[in-house]
């Protein structure tokens, strides 16, 4: 399919979109020459989050002989494997499907004896999903943890260093159940800086992380936690494994796929299309609605000093978060983007988009959505106040109305946020 920049830069926002998500398919990132040999003894697979599914399919697909084990994946991610079992649960808020499998899995874990080998597939969303509370925990008092961390503004290394420490599986812990057996993982990263001790909050890698730390974390966002595990916390109770802990020594990893890859992947396609690319990482953080506006100044600043009129393309990947205070609909991405949209103010030949790689911003109806130099003037006509709405954490039903927002449904997939601003100069 040929795509004019000049005729049909929406088109070519969803597209640059679709090379990145493409980028992380596990089928595409998965090869035998990144898994360890099959031991003496038992090989089991294990994993978690919303590529486990497809990276599990995928591993059958390029390891002869037969596999088994369990993966977790969210409601609606699925996959057909022919060995390894597929089971589903839900994220961001863990249910007591999620309870029971992670249970299985860690089972499966302390039943390794020396020489077998434990398969760990983890990717994004492994940490809502892989949920183990400690025994002094219930899932219900687990349940509202997860939902103050995730409405407070805490970005994804402090929600799972909280979560790494009320946990018996998280941290570190799957792997040291597994002693004396063997553990390696493959993953898929959705973090900034690809900390693999982060991805799913690290069940199987050591946790530099303290739980001084978890508290403090716990304190600066006013998360509500019941006494006794404020004095778990506190006396080092909850601590977990750290590096070079005996029993993490048979303990290896791999990253396979991160946010890098999508962006590179997208910049490949724009410069295809005659775009001048400026990329601003895939490590991107910070409250969703503020790096909108710096990103569309950026974009302006990049116009005025455009002396070839040429298109530009400015990229950026990483994972924002959003202070919940409204009662509305949305997520990241959208907040981004309609905080860019009223910084451009319908400024001609200027474009964006923003959307999450797994298909889902915040609530599951969109992955993210589009902007173009009519969207506030289109809104208006509509009754539509986007200052008001963006308040209201509203943008879901913004651009839902507006019909622009991007729908792909689960991708299975996960390497963070994709954003891209575009100038097409107009003709």
């Amino acid at each position: 399919m040929t795509i004019s920049v000049r005729n049909d830069p929406s088109q070519l926002m969803r597209t640059l979109f679709y090379a990145a998500v493409a980028s992380a398919d596990p089928e595409r990132l998965m090869d035998r020459s990144l898994i360890p040999d099959r031991p003496a003894g038992r090989t089991v697979v294990v994993g978690a989050g919303k590529a486990a599914a497809s990276m599990a399919q995928a591993l059958e697909a390029c390891c002869p002989g037969p596999l088994s084990g369990v993966v977790l994946t969210p409601y609606g991610h699925a996959k057909t494997c022919s060995g390894i079992e597929v089971l589903e649960a839900a994220h961001p808020i863990p249910d007591r499907a999620g309870l029971r499998t992670a249970d299985r899995i860690l089972d499966i874990a302390v039943s390794l004896n020396e020489g077998d080998l434990m398969l760990c597939l983890l990717s994004g969303g492994g940490s809502s999903l892989l949920t183990l509370p400690i025994e002094e925990l219930s899932l219900t008092e687990k349940q509202q943890i997860n939902r103050q961390l995730l409405e407070s503004g805490a970005d994804i290394s402090q929600i799972n260093c909280v979560r790494k420490h009320l946990s018996r599986i998280k941290g570190g812990r799957l792997a040291e159940a597994a002693w004396p057996g063997s553990t390696f993982t493959l993953m898929i990263s959705d973090v900034p800086n690809d900390n693999p001790a982060v991805i799913a909050s690290g069940p199987t890698l050591a946790d530099h992380s303290s739980c001084a730390d978890a508290l403090l974390i716990i304190d600066h966002y006013g998360i509500e936690l019941n006494t006794r595990i404020r004095s778990l916390l506190s006396d080092g109770s909850l601590e977990t494994p750290k590096p070079g802990a005996a029993k993490l020594a048979r303990s290896g990893h791999r990253i396979i796929g991160s946010p890098e890859l999508g962006l590179s992947a997208a910049a490949v396609y724009g410069r295809e299309k005659g775009f001048v690319i400026h990329s601003l990482g895939s490590q991107v953080v910070g409250e969703s609605r503020q790096v909108g506006v710096e990103h569309a100044l950026m974009l302006q600043d990049m116009i005025k000093t455009n002396a070839n009129n040429s298109p530009l393309l400015l990229l950026s990947g990483g994972e924002t978060t959003v202070t919940v205070r409204g009662s509305g609909r949305g997520g990241p991405n959208r907040e981004y983007l309609l905080a860019a949209a009223q910084t451009l103010n319908g400024l001609p030949g200027a474009w964006g988009i923003a959307c999450d790689t797994d298909g889902i911003d915040g609530s599951p109806d969109a992955a993210g959505a589009v902007i173009g130099p009519d969207t506030l003037a289109r809104a208006a006509a509509l009754g539509l106040d986007a200052k008001t709405m963006l308040s209201k954490n509203d943008t879901g039903t913004f651009f839902s109305v507006l019909g622009d927002a991007v729908v792909t449904g689960p991708t299975c997939t996960n390497i963070n946020d994709f954003r891209a601003l575009l100038y097409v100069p107009p003709t």
